[in-house]
């Protein structure tokens, strides 16, 4: 038998104010869009911004429906409109946050374990990793340098072979 360890290392930042201005920027633009997020039943609003290879932005929101679990998260929606909008152009970094309406959004989130087979995914398919910058409106900030961290053993097309 062997047994194998797997660890990885992130950054941690008090407040979204000491991360560099691009980060920053998408941080808060991933805050604004928690406005747009559509989660009626849940009261829990997520907002993500993606920046581009080609330097373009592009945002999402959570969008929820009453027959559960047709709902989609902000993370996936953000990667769907930059696909369907910039077909073949690279994700480089994925910044979330949320707005929990019932309770304090002080601390980061991770994407849920749909949200982070996507995101390995579209590592894959574009041969570069995707930094993820998470946030709530206010608090701590972690940012990890490539998504595939989150999902350590990840099933992919190299499986289908």
């Amino acid at each position: 038998m062997k047994i194998n360890t797997q660890q990885f290392s992130y950054e941690e930042y008090a407040n979204a104010g000491e991360l560099n201005p691009a980060d920053a920027s998408l941080l808060q633009a991933a805050k604004d869009a928690t406005r747009q997020a559509y989660a009626p039943y849940s009261r829990f609003r997520v907002g993500a911004a993606l920046q581009l290879a080609n330097g373009q932005r592009v945002t999402g929101t959570n969008q929820e429906n009453a027959s559960y679990p047709v709902g989609i998260c902000a993370e996936r929606t953000a990667l769907s409109a930059a696909s369907a909008q910039y077909p073949g152009v690279a994700v480089e970094t994925l910044a979330v946050s949320y707005d929990n309406e019932l309770g304090p959004s002080q601390h980061p989130i991770t994407p849920c374990g749909i949200c982070r087979q996507t995101l390995a995914e579209y590592q894959q398919r574009f041969q570069a990793p995707i930094r993820l910058v998470l946030g709530g409106l206010s608090g701590k900030v972690i940012v990890i340098p490539d998504a595939a961290l989150l999902l350590p053993l990840s099933f992919s097309s190299e499986n289908m072979k």
